[in-house]
């Protein structure tokens, strides 16, 4: 799930990052195109104090800003190209109109890195939700051995992984209910793990539900120990994996 998250900031990280430069490649591909038709004649000055034939101001922002479009804009790009002050005027208003389209870029290009180590620092934080893994040993048709150095048997060892949350013990035929301990023990008898469950009869079957935590076992062969209280261990095989 924590990777499932990691995955979708990731790709929205990089979506952002190509829509702001898309963004900044259609704004440069313009501003090109109006500097490529005003190039034509404006190596030389065109003084027009009269200011005949000028648009107003609100129509050179308009084309600054890129709010005209070009079709329009073409008899007034021609008419800057022989008109010294309405190019230095449209030049400053597209000088404005730059550097705000810069300034929206950037704040957008740090908003999505913004977004990103946001992104990254609530995956990281975020608790993991731990499956509870519920292991069912059923013990009715193993023999039960008691004491320390138990008999060899053919049966295969029993098996529980080591992020095994519960034991759901289903207990040899003849057992009691009540109170048990249930541990793992090693070859040596030492207890590596200990609890104690109540034995329930559950449709005509004695079950036992015990809390483990195997997270510090190591892997490997042990022996499942059950008794109630005052008993010998009755001793299981059981491999961690």
């Amino acid at each position: 799930m924590v990777a499932l998250n990691w995955l979708f900031f990731c790709e929205a990280t990089s979506t952002g990052s190509r829509q702001v430069l898309k963004a900044q490649e259609e704004f440069n591909g313009e501003e090109k195109r109006i500097l490529d038709l005003l190039g034509r004649g404006l190596s030389r000055d065109f003084p027009n104090p009269q200011r005949v034939g000028c648009p107003d101001s609100a129509v050179l922002r308009g084309i600054a800003a890129h709010k005209v479009p070009l079709s329009e804009a073409d008899r007034w790009l021609n008419h800057f190209s022989s008109c010294s002050p309405c190019f230095q005027e449209f030049t400053q208003f597209r000088k404005q109109a730059v550097d705000r389209r810069r300034i929206q870029i950037w704040l957008a290009a740090a908003a999505v890195f913004i977004f990103a180590i946001a992104g990254w620092f609530w995956v990281r934080t975020r608790p993991q939700v731990q499956t509870a893994v519920i292991v069912v040993l059923d013990l009715r048709g193993r023999a039960t051995a008691r004491g320390e150095n138990p008999p060899e048997t053919s049966q295969p060892p029993l098996e529980a992984p080591r992020n095994a949350k519960s034991l759901n013990l289903e207990l040899p035929i003849g057992s009691n209910e009540g109170a048990y301990d249930v541990a793992l023990l090693n070859s040596s008898g030492a207890e590596l793990f200990r609890t104690s469950a109540t034995a329930k009869l559950e449709d005509r079957i004695v079950v036992l539900r015990a809390d483990v935590d195997l997270a510090g076992v190591s892997p490997g062969s042990y022996f499942l120990g059950l008794r109630q209280r005052g008993l010998e261990w009755m001793r299981f095989p059981i491999r961690v994996l």
